[in-house]
C-alpha cells in the first residue's frame, strides 16, 4: 500500500491510499475564481481520480461532503449556474486525529455524520467518488446543525450566534423606507455560544458573552443566515461583538 500527503498554497493536506498504485496524483485543476481584498485569489481544487479508494484528512482538518447547490429561487425561479448559490454546509464524512497544544493532544471537536456549517470562502474544494467535497481546517466550521433551522445552530469554538434585529421602517421623520433604503443593523439578540477558544495550554476560555445579550457588533463581520421563518441571523466570532446593550 502507498501513501501520498499533498501540501502546498492552497492544497488542503490530506492522505491519498491505494493499494497498487505508487505514484501520485499528477494533476490539479483550477475550479473556481473569487476576488478578496482586491486581489484575485485562485483556488484550487483536487480531482481525485477513482482509483484512489479512500481520503483521511490529516491534522486538524475536516471533510465535508458538500450540500446541493439551490438550482432554483423560492418562488421556482431556474437560476443559471452563475447565479446558483455556493453551499455553506454539508456533512461531516471524515476528520483528522487533531493537533498539539502544549503537551495536551487535542481531538477534533466535530463527529463523522455531523451536519455543519462554514465560512464561506474556507477550504479547498475536492472531487471525490463522484461527489463534490471540502477539506477545511476545525476553526473554519461556523457550528453544528441540530435541526434544519438555523436558530438551532449550536456554534462552535469562539463563535457567536445572534438573532438579528429587524431594520427601522422609518426615518426619525417618518418617512417610509424601502428595502433597499434600509439601514443594515448591527445590534441583535444573542441566541447561543460557543465553547471559547483554546488558550496555549490547550483549555477552553469561556466567552464572556452570555445568551440573552444584546449586543452590538460589527457591522461586516460574520455570517449572515436566514431562519425557517425569515428572521435574520448572523454567526460571528466573540471579537467582533463590541459592546452589551441595555
Amino acid at each position: 500500500m502507498s501513501s501520498v500527503q499533498l501540501t502546498g498554497a492552497g492544497v488542503a493536506a490530506v492522505a491519498f491510499t491505494n493499494k497498487s498504485l505508487a505514484s501520485p496524483p499528477a494533476s490539479l485543476r483550477v475550479c473556481s475564481l473569487r476576488r478578496l481584498s482586491s486581489r484575485l485569489v485562485v483556488k484550487a481544487a483536487t480531482v481525485v481520480a477513482p482509483k484512489y479508494t479512500s481520503l483521511k484528512p490529516l491534522g486538524d482538518r475536516v471533510l465535508v461532503k458538500l450540500g446541493s447547490t439551490e438550482e432554483k429561487t423560492a418562488g421556482g425561479i431556474l437560476l443559471p449556474t452563475t447565479a446558483q448559490s455556493k453551499p455553506q454546509g454539508g456533512e461531516v464524512v471524515a476528520v483528522g486525529a487533531g493537533r498539539t497544544i502544549g503537551d495536551k493532544k487535542i481531538e477534533v471537536g466535530v463527529e463523522t455524520g455531523a451536519q455543519v456549517v462554514y465560512s464561506k470562502y474556507a477550504g479547498t474544494e475536492v472531487e471525490f467518488n463522484d461527489s463534490k467535497h471540502l477539506i477545511l481546517k476545525e476553526d473554519d466550521i461556523i457550528g453544528i446543525l441540530e435541526s434544519d433551522d438555523v436558530k438551532d445552530m449550536k456554534p462552535l469554538n469562539d463563535r457567536v450566534l445572534i438573532k438579528v434585529a429587524e431594520a427601522e421602517d422609518k426615518t426619525p421623520g417618518g418617512l417610509i423606507l424601502t428595502e433597499t433604503a434600509k439601514e443594515k443593523p448591527s445590534i441583535g439578540t444573542v441566541v447561543a455560544v460557543g465553547p471559547g477558544p483554546l488558550d496555549d495550554e490547550g483549555k477552553r476560555q469561556p466567552l464572556s458573552v452570555p445568551a440573552g445579550s444584546t449586543v452590538l457588533y460589527s457591522k461586516y463581520a460574520g455570517s449572515e443566515f436566514k431562519g425557517a421563518d425569515g428572521t435574520g441571523y448572523i454567526v460571528l466570532r466573540a471579537s467582533d461583538v463590541m459592546a452589551v446593550l441595555s
